[in-house]
């Protein structure tokens, strides 16, 4: 958990990793932040020119269980001791393989970062130290005029963060126009950004002012923009090169003058690894990269948030009359797979009903799995005990979550049925 900041504080201390490059074309390359993003690609934190390593590979971020390392769909993988890696938590000094490439990640002296000096930022609320960072950089980013890309899970309010950048700079004035590119139908995409003329397509009855043409002045919101289709992908990123935007059946372009935030849960990076996504659209729309934690990462958020919901839904007696310490205590143990608007949604239920929120079929943050072996045995025969105590948890927890079904059970592991029966007999005495 993290520590809540005290008003008025406009910075805080944070962890730093120091990552050198130990073996590869790049022996000697070293970089030291808090955050640590590795491959290839421009603009990466370590730049690197092994061609085994992928445009973007990894990503490290320095945390109090030690360093996060999240694998962006690399081609060659993230090796640590032997085991492939794509997200998980290793400990200060270990090293890592990339291709062709070692690195050797360690901790580093603290860095001051600058934090935002309340708890509320434009309809953006938190006190813990990641939310008041993020809002920092909101403030910042919000009076330029560049493209940002807001990434976080489902459900933590990245339109939040969108209008709070449309509302805090200068297009105040304008308009604010959203586009949820994941709701919109491959067909209609084109139509609803560009707009059409009249008999552009059968249905086209009238002439239609996309979306573009409407944010001319303020911003458009692209939400879920990883859901767009390549063919959209290259027309966007014409309109977003020429600022100029040609409707559906006409000939003419119009001049349009937006600032573009967009917003995704999925990893963009990952996309373009794979092939999925555009590496010169990416870069167009994440000239700013801003980052929204989920909120079981920030429990310490949890009082603050359901004071503002109950507010927002016209409860004006004191919080505790509704909401006990206990019950509180309960919220915030809960997993959060809807993140805030879960949050919202038990509140305002709470509020309609006049009775605390039921929270006995609420998930709570699943048990972290201990996993143990003997260290002093041979390092063929740990990994082997080590897998076998992993697969023994793994496989009763997931025939529990599918009642006994191995069918249900292999889908939820997205493994073969054969593969799983075959696990599952060796188990067996």
């Amino acid at each position: 958990m993290e520590q809540t900041l005290r008003h008025g504080a406009t910075s805080f201390p944070v962890r730093t990793i120091h990552v050198e490059v130990v073996a590869g074309p790049d022996t000697g390359l070293r970089v030291a932040s808090d955050q640590v993003a590795i491959g290839t690609a421009e603009g990466s934190t370590l730049r690197l020119s092994d061609p085994s390593v992928s445009r973007f590979h990894l990503t490290l971020q320095a945390t109090t269980a030690g360093i996060h390392v999240v694998d962006h769909g690399s081609t060659n993988g993230t090796v640590c001791g032997g085991v492939r890696i794509e997200r998980g938590v290793i400990a200060p000094g270990n090293t890592l393989v990339l291709g062709s490439t070692t690195l050797r990640a360690s901790d580093a002296p603290l860095a001051s970062v600058e934090v935002h000096g309340e708890d509320s930022l434009g309809g953006v609320i938190g006190g813990s130290t990641a939310m008041r960072r993020l809002m920092a950089q909101v403030g910042k980013a919000s009076a330029s005029d560049v493209s940002v890309l807001v990434h976080g899970e489902s459900g933590t309010g990245k339109e939040l963060v969108a209008r709070a950048l449309h509302d805090l700079g200068p297009r105040s004035k304008g308009p604010f126009v959203t586009v949820d590119c994941g709701s919109i139908t491959p067909t209609l995409i084109a139509s609803e950004l560009f707009g059409h003329e009249k008999g552009a397509f059968t249905g086209a009855d009238r002439v239609h002012v996309g979306a573009f043409e409407a944010a001319h002045g303020g911003t458009i919101f692209l939400d879920e923009i990883g859901e767009l289709q390549p063919a959209i992908q290259a027309t966007l990123l014409g309109v977003l090169e020429r600022r100029r935007v040609r409707r559906l059946g006409s000939r003419t372009e119009t001049p349009v003058d937006v600032r573009v935030v967009s917003a995704t849960h999925r990893d963009l990076r990952a996309e373009i690894n794979a092939g999925t996504f555009r590496l010169d659209l990416f870069y167009r729309l994440a000239v700013v990269t801003l980052a929204i934690p989920p909120l079981r990462q920030r429990p310490e958020d949890v009082p603050l948030l359901v004071e503002y919901f109950l507010r927002d839904a016209g409860f004006a007696g004191p919080v505790a009359s509704l909401i006990s310490p206990a019950a509180m205590a309960a919220l915030q143990k809960l997993h959060y797979a809807g993140n805030v608007r879960e949050l919202r949604n038990l509140i305002e239920a709470a509020v309609a009903m006049n009775e605390p929120p039921d929270l006995r079929a609420a998930p709570t943050a699943p048990t972290p799995v201990a996993l143990a072996t003997d260290l002093a045995l041979p390092y063929k025969d740990a990994r082997a005990q080590l897998v076998e105590h992993f697969e023994g948890q793994y496989l009763d927890a997931l025939m529990q979550r599918a009642g006994g079904n191995v069918s249900q059970a292999a889908r939820i592991a997205k493994m073969t049925r054969s593969h799983l029966s075959e696990l599952l007999a060796k188990r067996r005495p």
